[in-house]
């Protein structure tokens, strides 16, 4: 390869991997549904996940960054009680911007 970055076989194994193991996992899922229905306690369970993902990705930022982030995120965390999706993320995005505006950060 002439004027780019060289391929390292090894990196691009890995992604293929991470790619092709996402992938079964995804179609996995949808084949188990199609044939068994999850019981009720399960349902919960799985229902469960993409809140507690959210909060893993979106704790270490609050927590870690600033007292604008950890504010906006409270104070984002109460708007969701009473705000639909869309409006949550807008009024969390305007809260960040207008804290860092307000504490110079």
């Amino acid at each position: 390869m002439t004027g780019g970055a060289a391929l390292d076989l090894t990196t691009f194994a890995a992604i293929l991997a991470m790619a092709l193991v996402t992938y079964a996992t995804r179609v996995a899922g949808m084949f188990i549904s199609l044939h068994h229905a999850p019981s009720p306690r399960a349902q919960a369970a799985l229902d469960a996940i993409p809140p507690a993902v959210l909060i893993a990705v979106v704790a270490p930022t609050m927590l870690a960054t600033g007292w604008s982030e950890t504010i906006a995120a409270a104070l984002t965390a109460l708007a969701a009680t009473r705000l639909p999706l869309v409006g949550t993320v807008a009024f969390g995005a305007a809260s960040v911007v207008a804290l860092r505006l307000a504490f110079g950060g």
